[in-house]
């Protein structure tokens, strides 16, 4: 041995030195360290495991391990792409042409129709035509919503929207109020365009005695799967009818012996109302109230007292207040 290594080893020695030789040096163990297979000292991070190569490693994300045992965390509340691609996917859709005329030839309920923007070719026009016929709101959208609503498949051009239940007609409702020997009770949505909230009220509606709702056929909520479910169930039980002019149909109810009130804020208070005998009441939009021509064609306004900060209701609250304070003077 040189002179120079061996002054450096006396004025450099070996930490635990008393260690056992045989291959594996010593070292000064870090927290949580240990021996690996090759005799190194290593420090265990954060408690992780032990890879093939006996190396420490630390899972990120906590995720689980790929065939490569590499670790991942799938993104986005583990989410599948798939399904990101497709958000607005709902079991009422009825995607393409031949779907579509099928749905029209089984007389299926439809609530409304998309259809794409710009020219009409092949089989779309028939379809459309045949729509309008029936009633059927058919709407122009742009053809990237048409995309995302079927998850970019192949949607040619066209989307309908089946309706949780049957339409009925203003003359059903009228024929079930005699049925049962009662004046007919009556609820109007005039462009109640969330679907939370007609489910809402058909379901009160069906609580307290209401023999049908009627909304109109533009600027409304349809009788979607969203509608169905809010209303737990009432929808089976009560009967929905669209109209196409609403104010028109209030002119045919007053005929028939109904008396129409419509809810603001500046009529009289419910509490004093004579809501007895046939009843229609009108439920304006959750933004802009009733309508200024459904208003005037209304027999009166009846409003609900309020005592707090804010002035206005949730409009299925709202419905739910002068429903069941109709219902308790009938």
């Amino acid at each position: 041995m040189s002179f120079e290594k061996e002054q450096r080893k006396r004025e450099y020695p070996r930490k635990n030195d008393s260690a056992p030789r045989g291959g594996k040096r010593g070292f000064e163990s870090r927290p949580g360290g240990g021996f690996n297979e090759n005799g190194r000292g290593f420090q265990s991070r954060d408690n992780c495991e032990k890879n093939e190569n006996g190396r420490g490693f630390q899972s990120r994300y906590d995720g689980e391990r790929n065939e490569n045992r590499r670790s991942f965390k799938n993104r986005d509340n583990d989410t599948p792409v798939e399904q990101k691609r497709g958000q607005d996917d709902r079991s009422d859709l009825i995607i393409g042409r031949n779907a579509a005329k099928e749905a029209l030839k089984s007389g299926r309920a439809i609530d409304s129709v998309l259809v794409a923007r710009g020219e009409k070719t092949g089989a779309l026009p028939p379809i459309i035509a045949e729509c309008r016929e029936r009633g059927i709101p058919v709407k122009e959208v742009d053809p990237k919503k048409l995309d995302f609503m079927c998850g970019h498949g192949n949607h040619q051009g066209i989307i309908m929207t089946a309706a949780a239940h049957e339409y009925a007609t203003v003359d059903e409702i009228l024929a079930a109020a005699r049925e049962k020997n009662e004046p007919p009770f009556i609820i109007i949505c005039d462009s109640i365009e969330d679907p939370h909230n007609l489910g809402a009220i058909i379901r009160s509606a069906e609580c307290c005695g209401v023999h049908g709702v009627i909304i109109p056929e533009r600027r409304s909520a349809g009788l979607s799967g969203i509608v169905g479910k809010t209303s737990a169930g009432a929808l089976e039980y009560m009967p929905v009818a669209r109209v196409t002019n609403l104010n028109e149909t209030i002119k045919q109810l007053k005929k028939q012996g109904v008396w129409v009130y419509c809810a603001d804020m500046d009529g009289t208070p419910y509490r004093e109302a004579d809501l007895k005998g046939a009843l229609a009441l009108v439920i304006g939009s959750e933004g802009s109230g009733v309508s200024r021509l459904v208003k005037e064609n209304c027999d009166g306004v009846l409003s609900i007292p309020m005592k707090g900060h804010i002035n206005s209701l949730n409009a299925s609250v709202a419905a739910a207040i002068l429903m069941f304070g109709a219902a308790e003077k009938r």
